[in-house]
C-alpha cells in the first residue's frame, strides 16, 4: 500500500482542527450564530497560549544551564523569543475587538449553554502565569477557592506542579542579574560609585538650589522635593529598607539583582549591555501586555454581562500585580548621563567590542581612573550634604532659617 503523501491539509491536521467547534446551541436544536465566533476566538487564544508556553520554556532552558551562567551566544535567541511572545500578546489584546463585534444581546442568546465554563478555567493561561513567575498570593479567588481547585485531571495537576516546582523565568532572570559584571567591588564597585554620584546629583540639583532660594514658601517646597529624593534613594541603598519593601510586595528582586538591573539600565550604551537592556525592556513589555490583556478581558466581560456574576462564578478581574515589577520602577533611580560614573579602563574593556587599536585609545583616556575612586567603603561622597549626616543638612537649613524639621 502506497504511503499517504504529505500535503497542506494533513500536515496541519486540518480535519481535526476544523472539526472541533462543537456549537452547543446547534446541538440543542437552537443554533445561535455568534456562538461559532465565540468558540473560534477562544480556541485561537489557546493555540497562541500554547506557542507562548513553547517560547517561555525554551527561554527558561537557555537561562537555566548547569554552569548557572548564561551563554552570551544564546542571548540573541532569548531576545528573539521574548520578542515573539510580546508580539503574540499584542495580537491577543487586539483580538478582543473581534469578539466585541458581538453585542451583549447576541451573547445572552447562547450564554446559558456555557453552563459553568469560564476563561478562568484555562490551564494554559495559568501555566503562562506560573512560568513567568506570578506570585501565588496575589491571585484572585475562583469561586472563593484556590485556582488549582478547578483542575482535577491528573495531567493538569502534574502540569501545574511542574510549572511551580521548577524555576520561573523571574527567578532565572533574578539570578542572572545578580551576576552582572561590575557589581563586585574589586571589579568596578558600581554600587559605591553610583551612590557617590547620586549624592552629588541630589546635592547639586536639589539641595543647593533649595538652600539658595530666598522665598521661604518656595524654599520649603523645594526642601520637601529634596527630602523626597533622599528618601527614594535611601529605599534602594539600605538593604533592610529594600527587604521590607520586598516583604510588603512593593519590590520583588533581591537587592543584588536590583543593582544589576540598574547598572545595565545606566550603561545601556556599552556594547556588552545592549542585548541585556533589550531583554529587560522586552520583559517589561510582556508584563505590560499581560496587564492589558487582563484589562481588555475585564472590559469585555463588563460590556457583555455588566456587573452580573461571570459564568465561572467571578464578578470581574482586577489586576493587582506585575511579575517584573522592579523593572517598571527603575526609572525612579536613574540619574542624568552627566552624573553617571565613568567606567574604569578595565571595565570599559570588559563591556567593549572594540578593536585593539580602539582599546589602546580607551586605556589612554581612562588611565587616571585607577586613582579616581576616592569613595569610602560606604560609597558616601565626602563633600556631599546628602548622605546619612543629618547634622550637615540641619545646619544648612538653619542658615536659611527653614523652620521644619527634616528627618531621613
Amino acid at each position: 500500500m502506497a504511503e499517504k503523501k504529505l500535503n497542506y491539509k494533513n500536515y496541519l491536521q486540518l480535519d481535526k482542527l476544523l472539526d472541533c467547534q462543537l456549537v452547543q446551541s446547534k446541538a440543542a436544536g437552537n443554533t445561535v450564530h455568534d456562538e461559532h465566533l465565540f468558540i473560534i476566538t477562544h480556541q485561537a487564544y489557546e493555540l497562541w497560549f500554547k506557542q507562548i508556553l513553547y517560547e517561555i520554556d525554551s527561554v527558561r532552558v537557555l537561562f537555566d544551564t548547569p554552569a548557572k551562567t548564561l551563554d552570551e551566544g544564546k542571548t540573541l535567541n532569548i531576545i528573539n523569543r521574548l520578542g515573539r511572545v510580546s508580539l503574540i500578546l499584542k495580537l491577543l489584546t487586539d483580538q478582543f475587538q473581534i469578539l466585541e463585534t458581538m453585542t451583549p444581546l447576541d451573547f445572552l442568546e447562547f450564554r446559558g449553554y456555557l453552563s459553568t465554563a469560564s476563561g478562568f478555567q484555562s490551564l494554559q493561561f495559568r501555566l503562562v502565569e506560573n512560568k513567568l513567575g506570578l506570585q501565588d498570593d496575589n491571585r484572585i479567588k475562583y469561586n472563593q477557592q484556590h485556582y488549582r481547585g478547578v483542575f482535577c485531571a491528573h495531567a493538569d495537576v502534574t502540569a501545574l506542579e511542574d510549572s511551580t516546582g521548577n524555576p520561573s523565568l523571574f527567578k532565572l532572570v533574578e539570578a542572572w542579574l545578580e551576576r552582572t559584571p561590575g557589581l563586585v567591588k574589586h571589579e568596578f564597585n558600581f554600587w559605591g560609585k553610583y551612590r557617590k554620584a547620586v549624592n552629588r546629583w541630589i546635592d547639586e540639583c536639589w539641595l543647593k538650589p533649595a538652600l539658595a532660594e530666598e522665598d521661604p514658601i518656595v524654599r520649603e517646597t523645594r526642601m520637601l522635593e529634596y527630602r523626597k529624593q533622599v528618601e527614594t534613594f535611601e529605599s534602594i541603598f539600605d538593604p533592610e529598607k529594600h527587604q521590607v519593601l520586598v516583604e510588603r510586595g512593593d519590590r520583588r528582586f533581591s537587592h543584588r539583582a536590583s543593582q544589576g538591573a540598574l547598572m545595565i539600565s545606566l550603561y545601556r550604551d556599552e556594547p556588552r549591555f545592549h542585548q541585556p537592556f533589550h531583554m529587560l525592556s522586552l520583559l517589561t513589555d510582556i508584563d505590560s501586555l499581560m496587564t492589558k490583556w487582563r484589562s481588555n478581558h475585564v472590559t469585555m466581560v463588563q460590556r457583555m454581562i455588566g456587573s452580573k456574576m461571570g459564568t465561572g462564578g467571578s464578578s470581574g478581574y482586577h489586576d493587582r500585580y506585575k511579575v517584573f515589577l522592579d523593572l517598571f520602577n527603575l526609572s525612579a533611580f536613574l540619574i542624568p548621563r552627566d552624573f553617571i560614573p565613568p567606567l574604569t579602563s578595565s571595565m570599559k574593556r570588559r563591556l567593549s567590542v572594540l578593536s585593539h587599536e580602539q582599546l589602546d585609545e580607551v586605556d589612554a583616556e581612562y588611565q587616571l581612573d585607577i586613582s579616581d575612586d576616592e569613595t569610602d567603603d560606604s560609597g558616601i561622597c565626602p563633600h556631599s550634604n546628602t548622605g546619612n549626616d543629618v547634622t550637615d543638612i540641619e545646619n544648612g537649613m538653619k542658615e536659611v532659617k527653614v523652620t521644619f524639621d527634616l528627618k531621613i
